[in-house]
């Protein structure tokens, strides 16, 4: 796991110590909104995958437990004009959907994956797998990218699942985030690996993450 900050000096270092004995680990359920949120975030350690979300809507980045993290989809993500040609039929019904977007906008969150702190050389081809493994919703939700007046699907709920997707190691990368309706999105993620020293196959477990879509 990445360290975000570091106490120094014998007395902060004793408080830290005491905090960690005395200080309960969960952290408190939060709602997030707006700003830069890696939504899946892979580490690797010790011969082991994680598999978290790291929160860097404020000065400093936070990794969080999924269970704990709310990802706020609000009326600003809106979209009534998304096209309806055959291209873009995956997203939203009568040309309406909300989007997060792949490039940053003010008052929406900014949602990518991160896998910067896998190293190269761990993984066979330097390749990860993600999946998307179950979505529990409304209506479809998609993950993709677009360049112009074209769209590349990567995770699609409503083609079935479970869908997978190829990542290098050590790449940090934003798509659009795509829900049809309004509404409890649940949806979950496992991330796995095949080692290059042994040919094993190991991996984070799913994680499930809430977004909840606002129409109001």
């Amino acid at each position: 796991m990445r360290r975000r900050a570091r106490l120094v000096g014998p007395v902060a270092l004793a408080a830290a110590l005491l905090a960690a004995v005395a200080a309960p680990a969960q952290a408190a359920p939060v709602t997030l909104s707006s700003g830069h949120v890696d939504v899946l975030d892979v580490d690797y350690a010790s011969g082991a995958i994680t598999l978290d979300l790291l929160d860097s809507t404020t000065t400093t980045s936070i990794d969080r437990d999924p269970a704990d993290v709310t990802l706020s989809v609000p009326v600003a993500a809106k979209h009534t004009n998304v096209p309806t040609t055959p291209a873009w039929s995956f997203l939203g019904t009568n040309g309406t959907a909300w989007i997060l977007p792949q490039s940053q906008t003010s008052g929406l969150l900014w949602a990518g994956w991160n896998a910067t702190d896998v190293p190269a050389g761990i993984f066979q081809n330097d390749t990860l797998t993600f999946q998307l493994t179950s979505v529990t919703a409304p209506a479809g939700f998609s993950v993709y990218t677009a360049a112009g007046s074209t769209p590349t699907k990567l995770f699609d709920s409503g083609d079935g699942l479970p869908d997978s997707l190829s990542v290098t190691a050590g790449a940090h990368t934003h798509a659009n985030w795509g829900f049809d309706a309004a509404g409890t999105y649940k949806v979950t993620f496992n991330v796995s690996g095949v080692l290059a020293a042994t040919g094993q196959t190991i991996s984070t477990g799913p994680k499930t993450y809430t977004f909840q879509v606002l129409n109001s």
